[in-house]
């Protein structure tokens, strides 16, 4: 398995499966009064956030120290960042520290990938720009296989602003290498013009779509990563794929409503 994790496509299925499998078996570690296991003893791991999170980086911080490990949250706010230093510099900075593992969010597709350039350490992409969120996307694959027992097979809608949401498409990918059908559901300016070569499928009915779905996985619509108007109103948006109890009473018996957060509610 590859010491970074820049994009979901850097996993084959098998390595997929088998991180499943070991966060299956740290459910157990959860249930202790001591929540707390020696594998990353003595190792330092860096949260490096550009950009703002709430889930993502208390996640990833929960995890590297119930792992035992050192734990460093940067945030650019109060450090050298805002007084302009670069993303090289930064990192330098860190691997003369002597960091082992950098987790990175940043607004520019592309910052993990080149961050693995200057540090000698791991690199854990936690969302870069529009690109992707490989870990959100195993944490889904979890969900889904804890709940329904399986993911090949599974047919799953991602219903929303497909255009500009990483998770979409790490979790598209993610779906596809696991073997299930895949629909993006949206207003055409709101889905990716190459999406049907990631192997899914495309529709702007939701209605049509729902009830033949395992899961129905909505996003947000991103307003701060949009450069021009992409649909109507929001009022116009919200009528033709907001979830409305009508609509949760389309999907079949058993199946999942699933959302990356944060929400837009209403």
């Amino acid at each position: 398995m590859n010491k970074h994790l820049l994009s979901i496509n850097d996993l084959t299925a098998e390595d997929i499966v088998r991180i499943l499998d070991v966060a299956e078996s740290f459910r157990e570690v959860g249930t202790r009064v001591i929540k707390k296991v020696p594998a990353l003893r003595g190792r330092t791991v860096v949260n490096l956030f550009y950009e703002n999170s709430t889930r993502t980086r208390i996640s990833f911080e929960l995890a590297a120290k119930r792992l035992s490990a050192d734990v460093i949250n940067f945030t650019t706010s109060g450090t050298s960042v805002a007084k302009g230093e670069s993303l090289k510099d930064t990192a330098l900075t860190l691997q003369a520290m002597g960091a082992d593992a950098i987790v990175i969010r940043h607004a520019s597709s592309g910052a993990p990938l080149t961050l693995t350039r200057w540090v000698r350490g791991s690199v854990l992409n936690a969302g870069d720009g529009t690109h992707e969120h490989p870990t959100q996307a195993l944490l889904d694959l979890y969900t889904m296989r804890d709940r329904l027992g399986r993911i090949e097979g599974l047919r799953v809608a991602i219903v929303g602003d497909v255009l500009h949401s990483r998770v979409a498409r790490s979790l598209s990918f993610g779906l596809v290498k696991m073997g299930a059908e895949v629909t993006l559901v949206g207003p055409p300016t709101l889905i990716p013009p190459e999406a049907p070569a990631w192997g899914v499928a495309v529709s702007a009915d939701l209605d049509a779509v729902l009830p033949k779905l395992d899961v129905c996985y909505l996003l947000r619509i991103q307003r701060e990563r949009q450069r021009q108007q992409l649909f109507p109103s929001l009022r116009e948006y919200a009528r033709l794929f907001g979830l409305t109890r009508e609509r949760v009473g389309m999907l079949p018996e058993g199946s999942l409503i699933m959302h990356p957060g944060p929400m837009n509610r209403g």
